[in-house]
């Protein structure tokens, strides 16, 4: 055997590429799996885990993200994040660029990839932001999972709120190569003008409540339908960020190109409007939550794939800025600390397959962001692994949180499934609360 690390997982119940469970065992080295069988009985590994009574699933990979660095540190930074992510099972993290500075170009996107590899435990992958300004750097930063626009709900250069901005983007390089296989697109989809309208229409309201009848349906539906509108006209990759609607999703289940994808976070399946009551401005977030109608068709449009995968969209803000009246609070939510316990507690209870969400939080990411050897336990695979535990429920408590802003809106939830061992790169990163800070994870590359 070589001198390279091994690790040797025993004994694990473990989901297949097929949605199958098998009691077996994984050996990986050199950062990749190498072995998959019922039993591997012939090798030495330099580590092992016995996984008794475990289930050993695909790493998360997280495809939105707000990690806060740099220049807003003070509510989040990549090395926080990082343990974050492997207290929760998240191997890899696709990072948005509504940082200070922006990430609108090549030294921006340089420089945090230089940050991650000095900070991250785990992989990582960065966006670059559209402007009016930056095409040519749209097409030429490297390497970037997609371009992002925020169609709505934000400010400065990063808003393209006008029709023409937004088909110069979705046109831009569809004569050098077939425009299916451009850059991907990655849209915020609400319309801003809509928006603007209804603050004013409800101006004065401190309630939080009202964000969601500010930003409502309608402002998200109207934006989704430019996007896919410009989408076709052009045949340019589009994938909708944290789709949040039953017309949304009504909509692309009627009118879907196959080069059109989509995402919902956790807390618009969860999550409803009756959260205001209970946690308040902690439930502010864009897109808004939603109604339990909502939560339905959004739940059934992602088990029968209108809906491709799962995002977090965690965006973490400290309970000092989320304490201000309304609306001078921040919108965001932490989240990748407990998604894959939310999305397993809802497969416990019937809503979902434990198989699908690997295929929504794994392999679907993967393959929609064209990432290498990443989302499934097989041999040539990256060893980035989680295991978890089904059979015991622990609350989700705020000291027990590493995400730097300290809060969840899950707080007091009961879940199961949470990481016990998170392995990037076949090492241990995370293993019984505890970290190994020494770890690193690798720049993402995007096929």
């Amino acid at each position: 055997m070589s001198s390279a690390k091994s690790l040797l997982i025993r004994h694990a119940q473990i989901i297949l590429p097929s949605g199958e469970l098998m009691v077996g065992d994984v050996l990986t080295r050199d950062r990749q799996i190498v072995e998959v069988a019922p039993q591997i009985s012939t090798q030495t590994a330099t580590s092992e885990i016995d996984a008794t009574g475990l289930t050993l699933l695909p790493g998360v990979i997280d495809p939105q993200v707000h990690f806060r660095e740099p220049g807003l540190e003070h509510k989040e930074d990549l090395f926080t994040a990082s343990c974050a992510c492997a207290k929760g099972g998240v191997t890899s993290f696709l990072e948005m660029p509504n940082t200070r500075p922006l990430t609108i170009n090549q030294e921006a996107l340089d420089d945090k990839l230089q940050r991650a590899s000095n900070k991250c435990l785990v992989n990582y992958g960065f966006f670059i932001g559209a402007t009016a300004e930056n095409l040519p750097d749209l097409l030429t930063a490297k390497p970037t999972p997609g371009i992002k626009i925020f169609m709505g709900s934000m400010h400065g250069q990063l808003l393209i709120d006008h029709e023409a901005a937004l088909e110069k983007i979705f046109s831009q390089g569809v004569s050098e190569a077939p425009a299916k296989q451009a850059r991907l697109i990655a849209v915020h989809a609400e319309d801003q003008a809509r928006i603007n309208q209804r603050r004013q229409e409800f101006a004065g309201i401190h309630d939080p409540a009202i964000h969601s009848q500010i930003q409502d349906n309608e402002a998200a539906l109207l934006a989704t339908k430019l996007a896919l509108k410009l989408s076709k006209k052009y045949q340019r990759r589009l994938h909708i960020l944290h789709m949040s609607t039953a017309e949304e999703a009504e909509l692309l289940r009627q009118d879907k190109p196959s080069w059109v994808t989509a995402e919902v976070t956790p807390q618009h399946l969860v999550l409803n409007t009756s959260a205001y009551e209970k946690i308040g401005t902690l439930a502010q977030m864009n897109p808004p939550l939603r109604s339990p109608h909502d939560n339905e068709v959004l739940w059934q449009a992602l088990r029968d794939g209108v809906i491709d995968f799962i995002a977090t969209d965690h965006a973490p803000h400290t309970l000092a800025e989320k304490a201000q009246e309304y609306p001078n609070t921040p919108s965001g939510m932490p989240g990748v600390e407990t998604s894959l316990a939310v999305m397993l507690t809802a497969a416990k209870e019937g809503k979902c397959t434990i198989a699908q969400v690997v295929q929504w939080m794994s392999k679907a990411v993967a393959v929609a962001y064209g990432i290498p050897n990443k989302g499934a336990i097989a041999p040539g695979y990256d060893a980035d692994l989680v295991l978890v535990d089904l059979n015991t429920y622990r609350p989700v408590r705020r000291e027990e949180l590493l995400t730097k802003c300290g809060w969840s809106p899950f707080e007091g939830w009961n879940l199961t499934g949470w990481a016990v061992t998170t392995i990037v790169g076949g090492e241990i990163v995370y293993d019984k609360g505890k970290l190994n800070t020494q770890v690193r994870g690798q720049a993402l590359t995007f096929l």
